[in-house]
């Protein structure tokens, strides 16, 4: 007896770290949303997805 605070402490602590996951989540989305196509091929590149050569008609074909 006289331990049931701890249950009610845990359970909103566990509540809160939900909510930041949830939050942390929509931010990432969003950000990951928000580039522009450049940004996108840049990304690709650099991850060695794409070659020289299709990063630059990409990226010419996006300036012009």
């Amino acid at each position: 007896m006289g331990y049931g605070w701890i249950l009610g402490i845990t359970a909103i602590v566990i509540i809160l770290v939900l909510i930041g996951v949830i939050i942390n989540q929509k931010r990432q989305y969003n950000r990951l949303k928000n580039k522009s196509p450049l940004d996108i091929i840049k990304d690709r590149y650099a991850k060695g997805e794409i070659s020289k050569e299709e990063f630059e008609d990409k990226r010419r074909a996006l300036i012009v």
